[in-house]
């Protein structure tokens, strides 16, 4: 028994989630190829999992995330493939660090796209570049957006004299309505869920696919490695993305009172930060 029990993982190949799921794959006599095309997930991250070498792979995060999308394409059972990842990092006593995820990360050769396939992506990432400035505008730098046609500067020029001390000018009604989750890039994993943790929905969002947060969810959330990747609009007027960054991020309200007062505090954050003396040189 304590030979058996000594055997190193790489002599028991069809043990454990990774040889579960290879067994799938060939029993639905697929290849490699095949489940990377249909789940979008790189070849070289398949074969990391069939090889449980889960430390392979970019974070903890993805290592359970892509697993289940692999056991979802070959028709297993996903929660029980995500426990024996989980108890496989446990027991491996895997303590590396969650990294950032590549924001574009090389694909295999198989699927390099075509010439023409790549200019198109050439104009589209240009069209997400003017796009991205102006939501990047709007939610990170108060009075530039939408909701304010002068900057800041030009508003404190032009404030009136007659104005009442310590009164304001009324603020713009706060957008409403249902909340719409829009992918910035391709394999964009995503999952939403509500407060007792059911699963709303889960996948790997394509650039410009969109995603509705039913309005009658109770307590909706979101989990994404990466949150600058994905666009937020309420009632259809663009607030920003969650974070400017990529960076792992869990249990993130959604509702749309939510996201508008982490905009807000986002906005004050700036507006209180000390002003540059160099800014200033009465003194």
């Amino acid at each position: 028994m304590s030979d058996e029990a000594e055997l190193p993982e790489t002599e028991l190949p069809l043990d454990g989630a990774g040889g579960r799921l290879r067994q799938a794959r060939e029993a639905a006599s697929m290849t490699v190829e095949q489940v990377a095309a249909k789940t979008r997930i790189p070849q070289r991250h398949l074969i990391s999992i069939e090889a449980n070498d889960f430390t392979a792979l970019p974070s903890r995060t993805y290592a359970i995330g892509f697993s289940r999308t692999y056991a979802r394409s070959v028709d297993v059972n996903d929660q029980e493939i995500a426990d024996q990842v989980r108890a496989h990092l446990a027991e491996a006593g895997d303590d590396y660090q969650e990294q950032r995820s590549a924001t574009f990360e090389p694909g295999d050769p198989a699927r390099v796209p075509s010439r023409g396939l790549a200019w198109f992506s050439a104009f589209a990432a240009l069209l997400l570049i003017v796009g991205g400035l102006a939501f990047f505008r709007g939610y990170f730098i108060p009075g530039s957006g939408p909701a304010s046609l002068i900057s800041g500067e030009q508003a404190a020029a032009d404030e009136p004299s007659d104005t009442v001390e310590g009164a304001s000018a009324p603020a713009p009604a706060a957008p409403s309505g249902q909340v719409v989750f829009t992918s910035l890039q391709d394999g964009v994993w995503v999952k939403f869920y509500d407060a007792k943790g059911e699963r709303l929905m889960e996948k790997q969002m394509e650039e410009g696919e969109t995603y509705a947060v039913p309005t009658d969810a109770a307590g909706p959330q979101v989990w994404t490695g990466q949150p600058e990747a994905l666009a937020i609009s309420i009632g259809g007027q663009s607030i920003g993305t969650l974070s400017d960054e990529s960076q792992i991020v869990r249990d993130v309200d959604v509702t749309a009172d939510a996201l508008l007062a982490a905009r807000e505090e986002s906005a004050l954050a700036a507006q209180d930060e000390p002003a540059d003396p160099e800014e200033n040189p009465s003194e």
